[in-house]
């Protein structure tokens, strides 16, 4: 889950770079000011710096590097660029999920009597250590998953102080009980809805993102006044450590329990103890479709709800202006550099990346024309190697096991019609032979029925297909089993143009959809989460914290010490004649559609 957003808001000119910053610096004052919370200090804290991000490191180069060692339940964690050793991380056994299960219970019932200004103090300090810090966290991230430094500001560092920031400033709103209305017959009550902690929650997450996974699940369970029990991919368990030991040390230097906070790993076999363990409250799960129907299976056992987000097969639509008058040079300059950052960043392995690049008959060959040289001049490699010197484009894959799919789906679609014009199979580094890196890839002409087109890739493969007209368009990005999100560009120069965006955007069955834009839905917190065979639920906003609530009813009377419920005497028990000729009085004179039948009500309701 990431973006970056900024692609397609800076201005290209020195001079308008100026005015722009100046614009946007006197805008965030005003905002600043305006969003102001209440004033708990960030605290100073230090966490270890770990060996491997420590100037100078090697690491012992493993010669085909595996997370499994044989004869043991340890986790051998490896950088996938390099394939350089990161260590070793032992695996957590079900009486160590117990033991740890318990310790968050104990920890989070005083943390549930926290008060919002201390939940907001621990989060400003993580934000603090956070952007004081970048480039250590940005090291580990790119050391365990193979990305490279600039995904990795923008992927790991720049949503995380967003979800942060958002939940400073707008957690307590979205938290706060809320007024319900009341009606004719109960007027003398006041109704509310309480959101209240459901206790020890947890999350399995993915290894796409290391630290935002892993951080965005403990920000949204510590903010709510839970605990959480975060179980982190085997993949990436070396950073886990790191970045746990952030959350729970900003807590000591908050003043509060450490136990509130547990990052564990484990193999599959393992986790079905947590997956089904009955002192977990709720479980947010970021992952596979095959291994999300396991996990619910388990939850079943202890009837555990779940938020599951499964991935996608997004699709970025290109629409012509319904005039026929041509997108100007510069509108698809910007959309092509916004897809180039929406299907390469992190490698492709992103969530809501652009699987599918669905354009209409002139944005079509402008597109491939356009896309085909950059593509092609993708520089692959180490970002970290100091020889790099920021020459590296696209990063490696997180392992090599989808290698052989993702070839073996690109030649089937080229035998069935498609053009090959850039990339499509592995890539041996030269100078990184044990790192698992896949050429960028361009296939264009393809069609819905190919194989490419329906399953999701997680990779660097731009996939272009033609769409006739809007309907069309709609039609191909509706028509795999995913539902995440999607993104629409298109002209804005007319009423037509601009009804036929909303209309787009409208009929697309997502959870959630750009407009001239990718994925910022995820930069100002919006909930995130998809339909159908993407998931469902959702984390992030005022839907993603109070899902890890008790959404508590509470109606009691408005003026306790005048009028209360009482039981007229026809209906007390054990009840007189007339009792039910009462009870339909009750009903039409509380629901009475007309005047005749609330006066009917009436009579009915005092016997004549």
């Amino acid at each position: 889950m990431d973006l970056t957003y900024l692609a397609g808001v800076l201005p290209a000119s020195n001079q308008e770079l100026v005015w722009w910053s100046c614009f946007s610096l006197l805008t965030i004052a005003v905002f600043k000011i305006l969003l102001h919370s209440d004033a708990e200090d960030a605290i100073e804290f230090s966490v270890p710096v770990p060996e491997a991000c420590r100037p100078g490191w090697k690491g012992k180069q493993l010669d085909e590097p595996t997370i499994k060692v044989s004869g043991s339940t340890a986790v051998q964690c490896y950088c996938p660029a390099t394939g350089q050793s990161l260590g070793l991380v032992n695996s957590v056994t079900p009486d160590g999920i117990d033991r740890i299960v318990s310790k968050a219970t104990k920890a989070q019932k005083s943390w549930a009597t926290s008060s919002f200004a201390e939940r907001r103090q621990v989060l400003k300090t993580l934000l603090k250590f956070l952007l004081n810090n970048q480039d250590t966290i940005v090291r580990a991230a790119c050391l365990d998953s193979g990305k490279t430094r600039v995904d990795a500001i923008f992927g790991e560092i720049l949503v995380t102080a967003e979800k942060l920031k958002w939940t400073i400033d707008h957690g307590e709103k979205a938290l706060r009980a809320e007024r319900r209305p009341t009606n004719f017959l109960m007027f003398y009550k006041k109704n509310e809805v309480r959101y209240e902690p459901l206790g020890v929650v947890s999350a399995c997450v993915s290894w796409n993102y290391p630290l935002h996974n892993l951080l965005g699940p403990i920000i949204s369970a510590l903010f709510t006044g839970n605990a959480i029990v975060v179980k982190n991919s085997e993949n990436t368990a070396w950073s886990s450590v790191y970045y746990a030991n952030i959350a729970r040390s900003a807590l000591i230097a908050c003043g509060h329990d450490p136990d509130l906070v547990h990052a564990i790993t484990c193999w599959p076999q393992t986790a079905d103890h947590l997956t089904s363990h009955p002192g977990i409250s709720h479980m947010t799960f970021i992952g596979s479709k095959p291994v999300a129907h396991a996990v619910a299976k388990s939850a079943a056992k202890v009837l555990m709800p779940l938020c599951v987000e499964l991935g996608g097969k997004d699709a970025a639509m290109i629409l012509d202006d319904p005039s026929s008058k041509p997108t100007s040079q510069g509108e698809m300059d910007r959309v092509a550099s916004i897809i180039m950052r929406g299907v390469f960043q992190s490698a492709g392995q992103n969530c809501i990346g652009i699987e599918r690049v669905v354009a209409m008959p002139q944005a079509y060959d402008r597109l491939v024309s356009m896309l085909e040289p950059r593509i092609k001049a993708l520089r692959l490699g180490y970002d970290l190697d100091a020889e790099a010197g920021g020459q590296v484009d696209v990063g490696a894959t997180v392992s090599a096991a989808s290698f052989d799919k993702l070839e073996r789906l690109i030649n089937e679609a080229v035998a069935q019609g498609a053009r090959l014009l850039a990339g499509g199979r592995r890539y041996k580094h030269p100078e990184y032979p044990a790192g698992h890196y896949f050429e960028p890839t361009l296939l264009v002409d393809v069609t819905p029925s190919m194989s490419i087109a329906q399953e999701e890739l997680f990779a660097p493969v731009a996939v272009l297909m033609r769409a006739d007209n809007p309907q069309h368009a709609v039609d191909i990005a509706n028509g795999t089993i995913y539902g995440l999100g999607c993104s629409v560009f298109g002209p804005t120069g007319s009423s037509a143009a601009r009804a036929q965006l909303q209309w787009v955007a409208k009929n697309a069955q997502a959870g959630m959809v750009a407009v001239n834009d990718f994925a910022v839905f995820y930069a100002v917190q919006l909930p995130f989460g998809g339909v159908r065979g993407s998931g469902y639920g959702r984390f992030a906003g005022e839907e993603g914290l109070r899902g890890l609530c008790n959404a508590k009813s509470v109606c009691e009377d408005r003026w306790p010490g005048l009028i209360k419920t009482a039981i007229p005497g026809k209906l007390d028990y054990p009840m007189n004649k007339g009792a039910f000729q009462m009870g339909k009085g009750v009903v039409e004179l509380g629901y009475g559609e007309t005047w005749t039948r609330t006066l009917a009500g009436v009579r009915k309701l005092v016997g004549l």
